[in-house]
């Protein structure tokens, strides 16, 4: 990938990071497109100006298991009071927006994402897949797309920009942390957030669990092993967990900043 286009994305990702982090609303001073990520772990709202991020907010969501809902009201629930925080924040109506599912899960499980944003209060809802999704903020032309989320790895192959093969597998963010609990002994609640304050304790212990996931993205691209992987997703911003990937794969890895909000992003890029 052109260095000009790894610059904008890091640039794009770390400005919706710091939106999150602030909680600050920028300008809007032009159409908004929504984007409303339906994730195991959490569920985040972006918002965008052009293709400025100028809003993003995320709660906890646990009303999803592997892509599909399993707690309609508090999916929704949750979903309804982000788009309440962003609103006021704006100080503008948010009318319609998109939202994503994993590629392998079926139809009627796809629509369900769509029937909680519009229970939520918006009218127009476009479904896309999340690989796509993600592509939409990476803009890969030659390269596998890998979304690690919660709940499952999907992969996306991608040459000469067109996409030739799409899938996924149970297996994700959530795995990762029923590893580290057992290891550990402690709540499964409690283990994301020691893996993020202890980082350089829990990674040796994830690293099995990061195999499996590598696994996963050999199994799925049999016909890719010439093209680099590109990671998106919460799951696997764990500092050295692409240089696992990269060894174990023997493939070149790329990672990024914030990618929790690659395929937010490119969520509300595909909003009406």
């Amino acid at each position: 990938m052109p260095t000009a286009v790894m610059t904008a994305v890091d640039d794009l990702l770390g400005t919706a990071a710091t939106r999150l982090a602030d909680g600050t609303a920028g300008e809007t001073d032009g159409p908004l497109r929504v984007g409303v990520d339906l994730g195991t772990a959490n569920c985040v709202l972006v918002v965008l100006a052009g293709d400025r991020p100028v809003w993003v907010g995320a709660a906890p969501s646990g009303a999803l298991a592997d892509g599909v809902v399993v707690d309609f009201a508090r999916a929704t629930a949750t979903v309804r009071r982000l788009k309440q925080t962003a609103e006021a924040a704006l100080g503008a109506q948010l009318a319609d927006a998109a939202t994503a599912y994993p590629p392998g899960i079926p139809v009627a499980d796809a629509r369900a994402c769509r029937f909680v944003c519009e229970a939520a209060g918006f009218g127009q809802v476009t479904l896309i897949d999340e690989i796509a999704a993600a592509q939409r903020t990476l803009g890969v032309r030659d390269g596998v797309v890998v979304d690690v989320g919660g709940g499952s790895t999907g992969v996306g192959v991608f040459r000469d920009g067109m996409l030739t093969g799409l899938d996924d597998r149970p297996g994700g963010g959530h795995h990762l942390d029923l590893m580290l609990a057992g290891a550990l002994g402690i709540p499964l609640e409690e283990a994301e957030p020691y893996k993020r304050a202890h980082p350089d304790d829990s990674f040796p212990i994830l690293v099995p669990g990061l195999q499996r996931i590598a696994e996963n993205v050999r199994a799925l691209t049999p016909d890719a092993a010439d093209l680099p992987l590109h990671l998106a997703g919460g799951a696997l911003m764990i500092p050295g967990a692409g240089d696992v990937l990269a060894r174990y794969l023997e493939r070149t890895v790329i990672t990024y900043p914030h990618a929790l909000l690659i395929t937010p992003i490119g969520i509300a890029r595909s909003a009406p």
